[in-house]
């Protein structure tokens, strides 16, 4: 095998990667930055590393067979990287993960961090939900950026909360969060629970036509973090139901629905809800008052 230099041995990962034709979107949107990971993550070097500070790094033969086995097992296992790797990063913050949890990356993540959020908020915030917490990343988020809340995070799989305790204990938040083993809310009753001044849900919203298009790196992920049943607003319908009786008067749902805007109008027309700013636009992440959701059919 040829002596290589790090960058020389980042292109040729990425050219195969994207000669394979892997999907992309569970941290990284090309082969190159996929390839960059996976690579420095091999290695044992940081994944902020200055590539160009790295130009003349020959990379030894036993390196260079390590990080082509990787990239083959990338390929051929079609598993997201952070599966490979068991790390995620959300906001610069890392996080441990594995296939029994779905692959962070809730765009609910950036509103926290940027604080487009704390507009909704005042000193009545004291108890934060995150619903359908999966790895518990936005939960351990909440508790990062607000240091005076106590947060639950709570998710109907028992193998997803058993990734998220990781988390949390990785971050040493065992005394401001706790999870919760629920089926939506039905297990979140006052006063044992809540009543809430924010929600966080980044729920299974994905339509049953786009379930079956989705490439096997998400298919490699639990169907039951993503299906949200022929219009993908199943799980979302029975949470605006349960939601103000386990709200404080004051509390705001935040919600995303990624690419799922136009069915989720038609399935809320007369809703009143605020869109907020994202990396993937202003139609995916949206606010809702506790007075909004009592306004749908069915509630007085």
């Amino acid at each position: 095998m040829s002596v290589m230099n790090l960058p020389a041995l980042i292109e040729q990962a990425a050219k195969r990667l994207e000669a394979a034709g892997v999907a992309f979107g569970h941290g990284t949107q090309s082969a190159f930055d996929e390839a960059v990971w996976l690579v420095l993550w091999r290695l044992g070097l940081p994944l902020d590393t200055d590539l160009d500070e790295k130009a003349d790094q020959a990379v030894s033969a036993e390196q260079q067979a390590a990080c082509a086995a990787l990239i083959e097992e990338r390929i051929t296992s079609r598993k997201p990287a952070a599966y490979l790797t068991h790390e995620a990063w959300l906001q610069g913050v890392s996080f441990y993960i594995d296939e029994r949890a779905i692959v962070p990356r809730s765009l609910i993540a950036e509103v926290l961090a940027d604080g487009t959020i704390d507009a909704w908020l005042s000193d009545q915030t004291q108890q934060v939900l995150d619903l359908c917490t999966g790895n518990g990343s936005l939960a351990v988020l909440a508790a990062l950026a607000w240091p005076e809340v106590q947060v639950t995070g709570a998710d109907i799989s028992d193998d997803a909360l058993a990734v998220a305790t990781i988390n949390v204990e990785r971050h040493e938040l065992n005394e401001r969060v706790r999870l919760v083993h629920s089926d939506g809310l039905s297990s979140l009753n006052p006063p044992a629970h809540g009543p809430f001044d924010l929600i966080l849900c980044n729920p299974p919203y994905v339509c049953q036509a786009s379930m079956d298009a989705l490439p096997a790196e998400y298919r490699a992920e639990p169907e039951l973090a993503l299906a949200g049943g022929t219009d993908g607003m199943d799980f979302v319908r029975q949470l605006f139901k349960q939601a103000p009786e386990r709200m404080s008067e004051h509390g705001v749902l935040v919600l995303e629905i990624g690419n799922e805007v136009d069915h989720f109008i038609a399935a809320f027309p007369e809703l009143e809800v605020a869109w907020l700013d994202t990396s993937a636009g202003d139609d995916q992440v949206l606010v809702i008052a506790r007075e909004a959701l009592l306004t749908l059919k069915g509630r007085a």
